[in-house]
């Protein structure tokens, strides 16, 4: 995304989705490139922009055509069940059709035809279609610089947001075209083969000034009633777990704000990460917020990791495991029987040489009564669930029997369960069933010289974009950008 500046008055398209895609909109006085082949939509999109600026936001605005007359922008603008002329007689919107020339030397003009448009009706949208027919006005020598300067500084003046448009097959290829410069944004309209027999419709925010924008391209729909945008990334929201949930912070203030304020509580996530990825600092800010909110923790030990190494790192988050031990808030299992701190030692489950019955019978025996008894008292559990070790000692099939019951218990319990697991080595058919069996998946992952952090499913029915995963030196010691 662009760093956003300060924004003093925010003009909102109306066109649905493309609000979202600009950060709630654009700042006001803005000139903006809205660039494409010819049937990508450019038309349709820029009366779309004026009429929702007259209906929605008591904005007028004005469509200055070269090539159509009025007429066939009413006929084809009628296919969306829209009455522009109604909106004329309201003075609400003024359709005009001009040479280049002549509207360059009225807009010059003190007092010329379109200053008197912008006061007869109090204008502040405007759409010109299209800036390409400029070019052949400043000859070759130019290439309509001047005459493009002019017109945007002319909408400066009277603070006036401004769509215009441009074929992008023309300076495909060549060198970046003067305008683009020249003007605060650029939004680019595409049409291209989809799956052999399709084609799809995508708009790119390539630019965009004193906003924030989501990059990348989004699919974009003709509906009976004008385009719709439909932002890349999003699914089904789940709303169950989306509507009035507490969310438990992971102490990183940036995967925070991916997750819409954190893990919902009573879910399950899953954290894929690849042996590349350096997890360590993420999931320990993840077990250091937990219980420096006072939530009692039950960890799965790995191969890797022991009591004496997670009391080291919670450490560096300031965070005493041997207090929330003595606190009875911390538990332990560990199919490794490694020796633990006298504070440790009736707080660990050792599971090691039990089979897979007996395991399930150890660990609920050992840790229900604490579930039943601090639930009372309104205290809330996060498990560290991790799927690595069960699968390497109790096999794939053991969690393909019980994974997602258990995880469903949790749930109904009110239970927070975050599963470490490695997608990649535990194979497609157990990955596609533990994801299934989860509201939602973390993944990290190396590529080249960078880890990236990605969203890949949440019960917002949102994805993220990949973050740049960049280490600092303060905690959590780690951001994602």
């Amino acid at each position: 995304m662009q760093e956003t500046g300060l924004i003093q008055d925010i003009v909102y398209t109306g066109v649905p989705g493309l609000d979202e895609l600009l950060g709630g909109g654009v700042p006001r006085g803005t000139t903006i490139i809205l660039e494409g082949n010819p049937g990508t939509g450019k038309t349709t999109l820029g009366i779309q922009f004026l009429l929702e600026g007259a209906r929605q936001y008591g904005e007028s605005g004005i469509y200055i055509t070269f090539e159509e007359l009025p007429e066939q922008i009413y006929r084809d603008m009628s296919g969306f069940g829209w009455d522009l002329r109604e909106l004329e007689r309201q003075n609400k919107l003024r359709i005009i059709c001009l040479e280049p020339d002549v509207l360059l030397d009225q807009m010059m003009r003190t007092d010329g035809l379109f200053e008197q448009l912008i006061r007869e009706i109090d204008c502040k949208r405007v759409v010109i279609d299209s800036i390409s027919l400029f070019r052949k006005l400043g000859g070759d020598q130019t290439d309509g610089r001047d005459q493009i300067y002019s017109i945007r500084n002319i909408m400066r003046k009277f603070d006036l947001t401004a769509f215009f448009l441009r074929e992008y097959g023309e300076t495909e290829g060549r060198s970046t075209p003067f305008e683009n410069y020249v003007c605060d944004g650029i939004i680019r309209l595409s049409l291209r083969e989809h799956l052999e027999k399709y084609r799809k419709r995508t708009i790119e925010i390539l630019k965009m000034r004193g906003t924030c924008i989501v990059e990348g391209e989004h699919h974009y729909r003709f509906l009976k009633d004008g385009i719709r945008i439909l932002p890349a990334l999003s699914m089904v929201e789940d709303k169950i777990l989306n509507d009035g949930v507490d969310r438990l912070s992971t102490g990183i203030e940036s995967l925070d704000e991916l997750m819409m304020g954190g893990i919902p509580q009573g879910s399950a996530f899953m954290f894929d990460s690849n042996s590349k990825a350096n997890y360590k600092y993420l999931m320990n800010s993840i077990h250091a917020e937990r219980l420096r909110q006072g939530d009692c923790v039950l960890f799965m030990l790995s191969g890797l990791s022991s009591v004496e190494t997670l009391e080291q790192t919670l450490e560096l988050f300031g965070v005493s495991l041997k207090e929330a031990a003595l606190e009875e808030r911390v538990f332990f299992i560990d199919h490794y029987h490694r020796k633990v701190a006298p504070e440790y030692e009736n707080r660990i489950v050792y599971v090691d040489r039990l089979s897979n019955e007996e395991y399930q019978k150890k660990v609920y025996e050992a840790i229900n009564p604490y579930f039943r008894e601090s639930m009372v008292l309104g205290k809330r559990w996060f498990i560290h669930y991790d799927l690595n070790t069960i699968i390497s000692e109790r096999g794939r099939e053991f969690v393909k029997r019980n994974f997602a019951d258990e995880m469903a218990r949790c749930r109904a319990a009110g239970i927070t369960v975050l599963c470490q697991s490695n997608f990649t080595e535990i194979g497609l058919e157990t990955s596609s069933f533990l994801e299934r069996a989860s509201n939602g998946v973390i993944r990290t992952w190396v590529d080249g010289s960078y880890q990236y952090l990605q969203i890949t499913k949440s019960p917002g029915g949102r994805m993220s974009a990949p973050h740049i995963v960049d280490n600092i030196r303060d905690r959590p010691y780690v951001r994602l950008i």
